[in-house]
């Protein structure tokens, strides 16, 4: 415990008085709370702007693969469990188009989109 000094002044307030480290040290730590306290306002702030805007998040595991697939529509593609080819299949498309639009090579027509997130029955903002 550092050494801790409590002086009275003469109109009755106390005052604490401690090592010049120990200030450092608690003023470094105050410093770190209200950084953090900043940080969790500004996340429930992006989180309720998010919401408010209708937005639909990704389930934890949809976001897992989406940090490692070329592109949204090849991790829910992933994510839903089904080939290029059966997605091809469903979306009545052929499976190097899909393949093409997995990996950008190609941008699909806003009709071939919304077939594709018909047929991973997810929202088309998510392909989007």
């Amino acid at each position: 415990m550092p050494r801790l000094q409590i002086i009275t002044t003469p109109a009755g307030e106390e005052l604490a008085v401690l090592p010049r480290a120990e200030f450092d040290r608690l003023a470094a730590l105050a410093a770190e709370a209200e950084e953090d306290a900043a940080d969790v306002a500004a996340y429930d702030a992006a989180k309720a702007a998010f919401e408010a805007g209708g937005s639909v998040a990704f389930p934890p595991d949809l976001t897992a693969l989406l940090l490692k697939a070329k592109s949204r529509l090849a991790a829910t593609r992933k994510w839903r469990g089904l080939s290029q080819a059966e997605l091809a299949a469903r979306a009545d498309i052929q499976q190097g188009y899909l393949s093409d639009l997995e990996t950008k090579r190609r941008n699909g027509l806003p009709a071939t989109i919304e077939r594709l997130a018909a047929a991973l029955d997810v929202p088309l903002a998510w392909l989007s």
